[in-house]
């Protein structure tokens, strides 16, 4: 078998290595260019004895045809470029080598580096030698450059010897999600060939789809070996998708064969977008004519190179030889990957001429300490600085600039195109700073755009020249609606029967929302609706279990009273809210009445201390008074001093005249007094006000209390999870007569004692039962209700957009009243809250008028009434002969003292009261006193036949200074 084997891989090589001759001989005598050739024999009569070879190694699968297009464009890349420069003093000697698979690229990799002692490498082509070649590569200091790889596994700074002349694919999966942005296509499909080459750019287009808010709906992978049914099945389900948008990232074999089945299933008509990326665009002029047809309209991106006339000119050639070299190859037209290799080959000759002729072998492994040994390699001296020179190298190719950065080709515009019935045309580019735009900028800086308005005009799938949308209702043709089955709150939604037709009939506030948000979408939808019920005709879950129905393709939407919430939008989207949002609490009122509520504004102790403060003031200003000088105004009859002990702060707020004190630290007491009063005063006013006016509703749950919820939602784990109540003491009802009659009971009578649900909800509750309730506490977030669609659905956008123009028009009003009646408005949320504000009644006054009428009674009883008369003549009679006795010992003394001017400045001096004319007796006016024309006495009144009592003034008189004009005291005197 060994012995078979090498036979066969000789007779290979030597056909190989006859037909590589005849090609020689065809360029020299088509093209006249000098060629520098070299054979495995060492045949190389054309070099000149004075150039310094320096040995490069290929490895291709000559059965591809990237591989046949590139050692093609290698040997006219070699014999070109020593044909314009023939004076250089290096030359390039080309050792290639084929391998079919992994196994033999490794194989050849280390024969070339073994024997023919390459300075480089160029490919391999396939990409899971790359790792096991780059590493070899490492090891004996021989560059790996790559032509093909489009994706970087390996980066430079973790390789360094290995280089891509390629590209990266991370600025086509920028351009893909430029287009899909562009055309507001917000989810996609991707299907991509399940190796090595599709992995890697999968994770390049998530990337890019996450940057622009795009999501991948779906990925399928499909192999280069799936059979057709396996290929057909998965676009069959795509089908039965509401996407519309497939994203196709795979070779050009497989992805003729995917097209081909697609148009067969009715995937490439109107209304479906379809994106192809370089893997198939770069090989358009490779596919069969089939394969096209079945591609029409389809939008592809490829590398863009810049026409010009060596490029024509090296195309006409490449064609000839390649019908020369392979005749029965499918490909008939040059790709940018042949360039690719074209261009290389002069980057390497460009290096290798920097370098010169040195003389640079070889080492043995033994020498290094990279652990080359272990293969037996032996160390490039020339592979460093071949590396060095070609990252520094720079020309125009034939694909475009010739740039290294950081170990790849500098990115390059992307051509976007669209494929027809008999080819493609370029309808516009992508640049990495300008993004979408119709015509390439030489010079200066574009604002990057994704606007697809600067391509042409594009031929869509079906012949149509109508944008799709991106999106489609599933192949069912009919939109499932969804309905929740409510036993209460039926406002909403209600779902009925009629006993004739047996027909389900379904209204309610949500679906006449739903079906006005169907009137503003820009096209129409064809939908249905379907109960959540069971065979009962009950409701057949909760709401979550509602939703889960969607991720189960049971419905295709939600509509009804659900609410938005976090945990929900794992595995649903809701559009914008349709209602208001909030969790409220609903308590019924227990203020307890009370006919001392003028007293609550002050504590106790705030009482106690100003009766206190009044006695204090009242002694301060008895001793005060004490020291008034007998002409003062001041002077009062002794039993009305006591009484000032007691009245006076108090007389002093309704009588604040100026001479009710003559002494002036006394007005002093008195103005501290007045201010505290005031302050006092005022704080009660206002404090007593907000006790009325503002809601302070201070609600208080007892021990044994129960709250209820809605049965069916989420309130239940709201209470639990958010508000920590025991699950015990929750209780759930359905309807609003059964919220009314558990509130009635309260918790002691297997009631509840407060509810807990959403505003609309709970409007409805207080519009029913008006003040009887009241809501209470903090309003607790929630987004309101929304209607549910599938993960990443197109219509969740247009929905939301519907739902603004109906919640924003002067319908919804109209549609607010039918369903829950005319006085509802969910203009002003606090309508609901406070409008229930309590007025005030004569009960909450009711014991201060108590303690004003028993001062009325009282005073009646004693002036109306005998006993009443009898028991004040007894009270009066006690203390006026207390006040005969006083004034009978100490009143001359008192008199002089008052009169005599006071050391201390206290009173006037006897000038004064000489200069005021006479003392004025009319301030003695009161209950019982009579002013005589020639004496003043005190007259106490006779009542039923009984003697007046006449006490002589001199003997209890207490006169006061008066302002009274020198006019009326000379009346005075006259009367006297």
């Amino acid at each position: 078998m060994p012995l078979m084997r090498n036979c066969n891989f000789n007779m290979l090589t030597v056909k190989r290595f006859l037909s590589f001759k005849y090609v020689i001989f065809f360029l020299m005598w088509d093209g006249g260019f000098a060629t520098a050739a070299a054979g495995d024999e060492g045949k190389n009569a054309t070099a000149a004895p004075t150039h310094f070879s320096v040995h490069i190694g290929t490895v291709l699968d000559y059965n591809t045809s990237m591989g046949a297009m590139a050692d093609l464009c290698i040997s006219m890349a070699l014999s070109d470029f020593y044909a314009v420069h023939s004076d250089y003093q290096t030359r390039l000697v080309i050792h290639t080598k084929y391998a079919h698979d992994e196994l033999d690229g490794a194989s050849a990799v280390f024969e070339l580096m073994q024997n023919e002692e390459v300075h480089s490498i160029l490919g391999p082509q396939m990409l899971t030698e790359d790792e096991f070649v780059v590493e070899l590569g490492g090891k004996a200091h021989v560059p790996v450059i790559s032509f093909s790889a489009r994706t970087q596994s390996l980066s430079s700074r973790q390789s360094p010897c290995y280089i891509r002349t390629t590209p990266d694919d991370s600025n086509q999966a920028k351009a893909l999600a430029a287009l899909c942005r562009g055309f507001e296509w917000h989810e996609a499909v991707i299907l991509y060939e399940d190796s090595d080459y599709g992995s890697q750019f999968l994770s390049r287009i998530y990337d890019a789809f996450q940057k622009d808010d795009i999501r991948a709906a779906y990925v399928v992978p499909i192999s280069t070996s799936a059979a057709d049914h396996h290929i057909r099945k998965e676009l069959y389900r795509l089908k039965r998708m509401q996407t519309r948008v497939f994203l196709v990232h795979m070779d050009a074999q497989l992805g003729s064969r995917l097209f081909l089945l697609a148009k067969h299933a009715g995937m490439t008509s109107e209304g479906y977008a379809w994106i192809i990326t370089d893997g198939i665009g770069n090989f358009m002029n490779s596919i069969d004519s089939d394969a096209v047809d079945s591609m029409e309209g389809v939008l592809g991106l490829r590398p863009y190179v810049p026409a010009s006339r060596n490029l024509e000119n090296f195309k006409t050639r490449w064609k000839k030889n390649m019908l020369l070299m392979k005749p029965e190859s499918t490909l008939t037209e040059l790709n940018v990957y042949g360039l690719w290799a074209y261009d290389t080959i002069w980057a390497l000759a460009m290096a290798v001429e920097k370098i010169g002729p040195v003389n640079l072998g070889f080492l043995e492994s033994g020498n290094s300490k990279n652990g080359s040994e272990i293969f037996n390699l032996r160390i490039s001296q020339l592979g460093p600085r071949l590396l060095r020179e070609l990252q520094n190298t720079t020309f125009e190719g034939l694909s475009g600039e010739f740039h290294l950065i950081d170990g790849q080709l500098k990115p390059s515009p992307l051509e976007i195109f669209n494929v027809y019935a008999t080819g493609d045309r370029a309808i516009g580019y992508w640049t990495p700073d300008g993004g979408i735009t119709r015509k390439l900028a030489l010079t200066g800086s574009l604002k990057y755009s994704t606007s697809t308005k600067e391509l042409k005009s594009i031929v869509w799938p079906g012949d149509s020249v109508k944008q799709p949308k991106g999106w489609s209702i599933p192949s069912t043709g009919r939109l499932k609606v969804g309905i929740p089955k409510k036993n209460g709150f039926t406002e909403f939604v209600n779902i009925s029967t009629d006993p004739q037709t047996k027909q389900v009939k379904v209204s309610g506030y949500s679906i006449d929302i739903f079906l006005s948000a169907l009137q503003q979408l820009p096209f129409s939808v064809d939908y249905e609706f379907i109960p959540f019920i069971n065979e009962s005709g009950l409701s057949n879950g909760t709401y979550d279990e509602l939703l889960q129905n969607i991720l189960g393709k049971n419905f295709d939407m939600v509509v009804g009273d659900t609410t938005i919430l976090a945990d929900r939008t794992k595995y649903v989207d809701f559009t914008l809210p349709y209602s208001e949002s909030g969790t409220v609490m609903v308590v019924k009122p227990k203020k307890e009445k009370d006919m001392w509520v003028f007293k609550k504004p002050f504590s106790w102790d705030l009482w106690l201390t100003i009766v206190s403060s009044c006695i204090v003031i009242g002694i301060v200003l008895r001793i005060l008074e004490n020291r008034a000088k007998k002409d003062s105004d001041s002077l009062r009859p002794h039993e009305q001093q006591l009484g000032l002990l007691f009245w006076f702060p108090i007389a002093a707020l309704a009588f604040p005249e100026r001479n009710m004190v003559g002494n002036k630290w006394s007005r002093f007491v008195l103005a501290v007094w007045l201010f505290m009063a005031f302050i006092l005063m005022q704080s009660y006013t206002a404090n007593l006000s907000a006790m009325f006016t503002v809601d302070q509703f201070d609600f208080r749950l007892s021990d044994d209390y129960n709250v209820g919820c809605q049965a069916g939602t989420f309130m239940r784990n709201f209470l639990i999870n958010r508000l920590h109540i025991n699950s015990s003491r929750i209780k759930e009802y359905s309807t609003i007569d059964e919220y009314h009659d558990a509130m009635s009971k309260g918790s002691k009578n297997g009631g509840i004692d407060a509810i807990f649900d959403e505003i609309p909800y709970m409007k409805l509750f207080l519009d029913r039962y008006d003040s009887k309730y009241k809501i209470v506490g903090p309003t607790y977030r929630t987004d309101g209700f929304g209607f549910a669609l599938p993960l990443g659905s197109p219509l969740v956008v247009h929905f939301s957009r519907a739902i603004l123009a109906v919640t924003e028009a002067t319908n919804l009003t109209a549609i607010e009243q039918k369903n829950f009646g005319l006085k509802y408005s969910s203009d002003n949320q606090n309508d609901a809250i406070n409008k229930a504000s309590p007025s005030l009644t004569a009960y909450n006054f009711g014991g201060l008028f108590i303690i004003i009428g028993s001062a009325l009674i009282f005073a009646l009883f004693c002036s109306e009434t005998p006993v009443g008369r009898r028991l004040a003549v007894a009270t009066s009679y006690g203390h006026k002969c207390f006040s005969f006795l006083s004034v009978r010992r100490n009143g001359k003394s008192r008199v002089r003292s008052m009169v005599h001017a006071d050391p201390n400045g206290d009173s006037s001096s006897e000038e004064e009261v000489r200069g005021s004319d006479r003392f004025n007796v009319n301030d003695l006016s009161g209950p019982g006193i009579h002013h005589d024309s020639g004496q003043s006495h005190l007259i106490t009144p006779a009542r039923d036949g009984e003697a007046n009592e006449t006490v002589e003034s001199d003997s209890i008189q207490e006169v006061q200074l008066t302002d009274q004009t020198s006019t009326d005291v000379s009346a005075r005197q006259t009367g006297s």
